[in-house]
């Protein structure tokens, strides 16, 4: 086997789904001390909190499906992503590609992301930044 060519830069976020965001966000910024970020051009969520560049992105949990099992109601993990940069991004689009797998991309206004599901059916997700960092993170 290969050396892979992308290099993380380490976990960048996981995204969980939460009865209230409101609650969770206080929660998270109460308790932990994470900075809230919640920007216009994604609407009314994700809502992110972080510890500098890593945290976590809360998104609503559908509680009124009638599909999902009573005993979680879609409450629990949604995601987690890895940071790299933009060179590395591109480099792990040519290497999904190399390894066939299905995967999507998605332009979140300041970040690029590349989704993909493990084995076991979670998503990953490789997200790079593609403002200055320093506007971002402020």
């Amino acid at each position: 086997m290969r050396d892979l060519e992308i290099k993380l830069d380490g976990l960048d976020h996981v995204a969980i789904r939460v009865a209230d965001l409101e609650r969770s966000a206080e929660w998270y910024s109460k308790v932990l001390g994470l900075k809230r970020y919640q920007l216009p051009e994604w609407g009314d969520f994700p809502l992110f909190l972080l510890a500098g560049k890593s945290g976590v992105a809360l998104f609503p949990a559908n509680l009124e499906d009638p599909e999902l099992p009573p005993s979680t109601k879609n409450i629990g993990m949604d995601h987690f992503a890895f940071h790299l940069s933009q060179e590395n991004f591109k480099k792990a689009i040519q290497h999904y590609d190399d390894l066939n797998l299905e995967y999507t991309i998605k332009d979140h206004h300041y970040f690029d992301s590349i989704y993909t599901q493990d084995p076991d059916g979670h998503t990953v997700e490789l997200t790079s930044i593609k403002v200055n960092p320093n506007d971002f993170y402020k």
